[in-house]
């Protein structure tokens, strides 16, 4: 049995989303540097897709919160 549920909720749930932000940073990089004319939309479509990504960090944050003072 996990001594600390929601601190294993945390881990788990933020390692996908920090990989998944690098991975569109890096992407968004590329994509300005082959087509800098193409910056503005590029990088719109970069914070709209962190900001989702994000989400899902949030998302487990709020379940580690409820394990941590419901259980």
């Amino acid at each position: 049995m996990l001594q600390d549920p929601s601190a294993f909720t945390m881990a788990i749930g933020t390692i996908g989303p920090a990989l998944a932000i690098g991975l569109i940073g890096a992407a968004a990089m590329f994509a300005i540097a082959r087509n800098p004319q193409s910056s503005d939309k590029i990088q719109v479509a970069m914070i709209i897709s962190i900001a989702f990504a994000e989400a899902i960090a949030i998302y487990a944050l709020v379940m580690a919160l409820i394990l941590k003072f419901v259980s």
